[in-house]
Protein backbone atom coordinates (compact mmCIF):
# COMPACT_ATOMS: atom_id res chain seq x y z
CA UNK A 1 0.00 0.00 0.00
CA UNK A 2 1.07 3.38 -0.71
CA UNK A 3 0.08 6.89 -1.52
CA UNK A 4 1.10 10.61 -1.66
CA UNK A 5 -0.80 13.56 -0.40
CA UNK A 6 -0.75 16.91 1.20
CA UNK A 7 -1.17 17.37 4.94
CA UNK A 8 -1.55 19.44 7.66
CA UNK A 9 0.60 18.56 11.14
CA UNK A 10 -1.65 18.18 14.09
CA UNK A 11 0.71 16.61 16.46
CA UNK A 12 3.66 14.48 16.83
CA UNK A 13 4.88 12.26 19.43
CA UNK A 14 8.85 10.38 20.07
CA UNK A 15 9.07 7.10 19.37
CA UNK A 16 12.02 5.26 20.61
CA UNK A 17 15.42 7.46 20.53
CA UNK A 18 15.06 8.59 17.33
CA UNK A 19 11.19 7.81 15.61
CA UNK A 20 7.96 9.72 15.95
CA UNK A 21 4.68 9.02 15.33
CA UNK A 22 3.09 11.51 13.55
CA UNK A 23 -0.27 12.89 12.64
CA UNK A 24 -1.91 14.45 10.16
CA UNK A 25 -4.93 15.89 8.37
CA UNK A 26 -4.80 15.21 4.98
CA UNK A 27 -6.32 16.05 1.94
CA UNK A 28 -7.56 13.14 0.51
CA UNK A 29 -6.85 10.25 3.12
CA UNK A 30 -8.48 12.15 6.60
CA UNK A 31 -6.85 12.21 9.71
CA UNK A 32 -3.73 9.96 9.49
CA UNK A 33 -1.25 8.45 11.49
CA UNK A 34 2.41 6.97 10.56
CA UNK A 35 5.69 6.59 11.79
CA UNK A 36 8.67 8.49 10.93
CA UNK A 37 12.28 7.47 10.80
CA UNK A 38 14.38 9.76 11.87
CA UNK A 39 11.57 12.23 13.12
CA UNK A 40 12.74 13.24 16.44
CA UNK A 41 16.19 14.23 15.03
CA UNK A 42 17.40 17.61 14.49
CA UNK A 43 16.99 17.93 11.20
CA UNK A 44 12.58 16.68 10.84
CA UNK A 45 11.64 17.72 14.47
CA UNK A 46 10.86 21.56 13.31
CA UNK A 47 9.32 19.87 10.25
CA UNK A 48 6.76 17.98 11.89
CA UNK A 49 5.42 20.80 15.08
CA UNK A 50 1.50 21.54 14.73
CA UNK A 51 0.46 23.41 12.04
CA UNK A 52 3.39 22.66 9.52
CA UNK A 53 1.68 21.96 5.41
CA UNK A 54 3.98 18.66 4.34
CA UNK A 55 3.93 16.96 1.93
CA UNK A 56 3.53 13.37 2.67
CA UNK A 57 4.15 9.46 1.44
CA UNK A 58 2.68 6.99 3.19
CA UNK A 59 3.38 2.66 2.82
CA UNK A 60 2.39 0.14 4.65
CA UNK A 61 2.43 -4.18 4.23
CA UNK A 62 -1.14 -3.85 4.60
CA UNK A 63 -3.86 -1.06 4.87
CA UNK A 64 -4.37 -1.56 8.60
CA UNK A 65 -1.08 -1.03 9.67
CA UNK A 66 0.55 1.54 11.09
CA UNK A 67 2.80 2.47 8.20
CA UNK A 68 5.66 4.90 7.54
CA UNK A 69 5.70 7.86 6.15
CA UNK A 70 8.41 10.04 4.10
CA UNK A 71 7.88 13.43 4.89
CA UNK A 72 8.88 17.03 2.98
CA UNK A 73 8.01 20.67 4.71
CA UNK A 74 6.16 22.38 2.47
CA UNK A 75 5.05 25.51 4.48
CA UNK A 76 6.68 25.93 8.19
CA UNK A 77 4.31 28.25 9.93
CA UNK A 78 4.36 27.18 13.49
CA UNK A 79 7.61 28.84 14.07
CA UNK A 80 5.32 32.22 13.69
CA UNK A 81 3.05 30.82 15.68
CA UNK A 82 5.39 30.69 18.94
CA UNK A 83 5.53 34.22 20.17
CA UNK A 84 1.98 34.64 20.01
CA UNK A 85 -0.36 32.60 22.54
CA UNK A 86 -3.81 32.71 20.84
CA UNK A 87 -2.10 31.29 17.89
CA UNK A 88 -0.72 28.47 19.96
CA UNK A 89 -3.81 27.92 21.78
CA UNK A 90 -5.50 27.66 18.07
CA UNK A 91 -3.84 25.09 17.12
CA UNK A 92 -3.80 22.87 19.97
CA UNK A 93 -7.37 23.57 20.01
CA UNK A 94 -7.65 22.89 16.41
CA UNK A 95 -5.92 19.53 16.60
CA UNK A 96 -8.48 18.37 18.98
CA UNK A 97 -11.11 19.30 16.64
CA UNK A 98 -10.12 16.86 14.41
CA UNK A 99 -9.20 14.07 16.51
CA UNK A 100 -13.29 14.01 16.71
CA UNK A 101 -13.31 12.42 13.22
CA UNK A 102 -13.38 9.30 12.76
CA UNK A 103 -9.47 8.10 11.85
CA UNK A 104 -8.63 7.79 7.84
CA UNK A 105 -11.88 8.95 6.82
CA UNK A 106 -11.81 11.64 3.95
CA UNK A 107 -13.13 14.99 4.59
CA UNK A 108 -11.28 17.26 1.84
CA UNK A 109 -13.76 20.27 3.23
CA UNK A 110 -12.70 19.99 6.69
CA UNK A 111 -8.85 20.23 5.76
CA UNK A 112 -9.72 23.00 3.05
CA UNK A 113 -11.09 24.95 5.89
CA UNK A 114 -8.22 23.90 8.29
CA UNK A 115 -6.01 25.09 5.77
CA UNK A 116 -7.39 28.65 5.62
CA UNK A 117 -8.17 29.01 9.01
CA UNK A 118 -4.18 28.93 9.83
CA UNK A 119 -3.50 31.54 7.07
CA UNK A 120 -5.52 33.78 9.03
CA UNK A 121 -4.53 32.96 12.78
CA UNK A 122 -2.18 35.51 13.93
CA UNK A 123 -4.83 37.98 13.65
CA UNK A 124 -6.63 37.35 16.55
CA UNK A 125 -10.01 39.01 15.60
CA UNK A 126 -10.39 37.16 11.94
CA UNK A 127 -9.23 33.86 13.62
CA UNK A 128 -11.56 34.09 16.47
CA UNK A 129 -14.79 34.18 13.71
CA UNK A 130 -13.04 31.40 11.79
CA UNK A 131 -12.08 29.04 13.96
CA UNK A 132 -16.44 29.60 15.49
CA UNK A 133 -16.94 28.84 11.64
CA UNK A 134 -14.62 25.38 11.80
CA UNK A 135 -16.94 23.97 14.70
CA UNK A 136 -20.09 25.04 12.85
CA UNK A 137 -18.55 23.02 9.67
CA UNK A 138 -17.14 19.92 11.93
CA UNK A 139 -20.38 19.81 13.70
CA UNK A 140 -22.16 19.48 9.73
CA UNK A 141 -19.34 16.73 9.13
CA UNK A 142 -20.16 15.01 12.07
CA UNK A 143 -23.94 14.95 11.10
CA UNK A 144 -24.77 17.70 13.55
CA UNK A 145 -25.01 20.57 11.58
CA UNK A 146 -27.38 23.66 12.35
CA UNK A 147 -29.85 25.32 10.03
CA UNK A 148 -29.17 29.19 10.17
CA UNK A 149 -30.64 29.32 6.75
CA UNK A 150 -34.23 30.22 7.81
CA UNK A 151 -36.33 31.03 11.02
CA UNK A 152 -37.83 27.71 12.08
CA UNK A 153 -41.47 28.89 13.01
CA UNK A 154 -41.93 31.78 10.60
CA UNK A 155 -39.61 30.76 7.23
CA UNK A 156 -38.35 34.45 7.34
CA UNK A 157 -34.67 34.73 6.35
CA UNK A 158 -33.96 37.77 8.05
CA UNK A 159 -33.34 39.70 11.48
CA UNK A 160 -32.18 36.09 12.66
CA UNK A 161 -30.86 36.50 15.99
CA UNK A 162 -31.52 33.57 17.85
CA UNK A 163 -31.13 29.85 17.47
CA UNK A 164 -33.18 26.75 18.98
CA UNK A 165 -30.98 24.51 21.44
CA UNK A 166 -33.97 21.75 20.73
CA UNK A 167 -33.87 21.71 17.09
CA UNK A 168 -30.92 23.68 16.27
CA UNK A 169 -32.44 26.01 13.85
CA UNK A 170 -32.32 29.75 13.30
CA UNK A 171 -35.43 31.93 15.37
CA UNK A 172 -36.06 35.48 14.04
CA UNK A 173 -36.57 38.11 16.50
CA UNK A 174 -40.14 38.76 16.75
CA UNK A 175 -40.68 34.91 16.49
CA UNK A 176 -38.56 34.08 19.55
CA UNK A 177 -39.32 37.26 21.83
CA UNK A 178 -41.31 35.70 24.33
CA UNK A 179 -38.77 32.56 24.20
CA UNK A 180 -35.54 34.54 24.21
CA UNK A 181 -34.45 33.47 27.42
CA UNK A 182 -34.56 29.93 26.76
CA UNK A 183 -32.61 30.47 22.94
CA UNK A 184 -29.54 30.46 22.02
CA UNK A 185 -27.87 33.84 20.60
CA UNK A 186 -27.01 33.85 16.61
CA UNK A 187 -24.04 36.36 16.03
CA UNK A 188 -24.83 38.64 12.59
CA UNK A 189 -21.35 37.27 11.02
CA UNK A 190 -22.45 33.32 10.86
CA UNK A 191 -25.71 34.89 8.94
CA UNK A 192 -25.54 34.82 5.45
CA UNK A 193 -26.25 38.07 4.59
CA UNK A 194 -23.97 39.58 6.78
CA UNK A 195 -20.94 41.20 5.65
CA UNK A 196 -20.02 43.00 9.16
CA UNK A 197 -16.67 42.14 11.10
CA UNK A 198 -17.19 40.06 13.97
CA UNK A 199 -16.85 42.11 17.27
CA UNK A 200 -15.38 40.29 20.39
CA UNK A 201 -18.87 40.02 21.82
CA UNK A 202 -19.82 38.79 18.78
CA UNK A 203 -17.16 35.58 18.80
CA UNK A 204 -18.10 34.83 22.85
CA UNK A 205 -21.82 34.32 21.41
CA UNK A 206 -20.68 32.33 18.21
CA UNK A 207 -18.33 30.14 20.57
CA UNK A 208 -21.45 29.66 23.30
CA UNK A 209 -23.34 28.71 20.39
CA UNK A 210 -20.99 25.84 19.10
CA UNK A 211 -20.03 24.65 22.21
CA UNK A 212 -23.71 23.88 23.35
CA UNK A 213 -24.26 21.94 20.18
CA UNK A 214 -20.41 20.31 20.66
CA UNK A 215 -20.98 19.02 24.34
CA UNK A 216 -24.66 17.94 23.28
CA UNK A 217 -23.77 15.51 20.36
CA UNK A 218 -20.41 14.73 20.32
CA UNK A 219 -18.55 15.46 23.61
CA UNK A 220 -20.81 14.25 25.96
CA UNK A 221 -21.83 10.92 24.27
CA UNK A 222 -18.39 10.43 24.19
CA UNK A 223 -17.61 11.25 27.72
CA UNK A 224 -15.53 14.22 26.80
CA UNK A 225 -15.19 17.57 27.23
CA UNK A 226 -14.72 21.01 25.52
CA UNK A 227 -10.73 21.02 25.39
CA UNK A 228 -9.20 23.52 27.69
CA UNK A 229 -7.12 25.40 24.88
CA UNK A 230 -10.25 26.18 23.59
CA UNK A 231 -11.05 28.71 26.63
CA UNK A 232 -7.38 29.86 26.65
CA UNK A 233 -7.75 31.13 23.17
CA UNK A 234 -11.14 32.98 23.30
CA UNK A 235 -8.91 34.49 26.96
CA UNK A 236 -6.14 35.18 24.72
CA UNK A 237 -7.90 36.93 21.83
CA UNK A 238 -9.40 39.13 24.33
CA UNK A 239 -6.16 40.63 25.79
CA UNK A 240 -5.10 40.86 22.26
CA UNK A 241 -7.88 43.45 21.99
CA UNK A 242 -9.22 44.82 18.69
Amino acid sequence: MRWTDEGIVLGSRRHGEANAILELMTREHGRHLGLVRGGAGSRLRPVLQSGNRVSAVWQARLDEHLGHYTIEGLNARAASFLPISHALYGVTHLASLCRLLPERDPHPQIHAALADLLEVLLDSRRAGASLVRFELQLLTELGFGLDLASCAASGEEVDLVYVSPKSGRAVSRQAGAQWKDKLLALPAFLCRSSADEASFDDIVAGFALTGFFLMRHVLEPRGLALADARASFIAAIARAGP
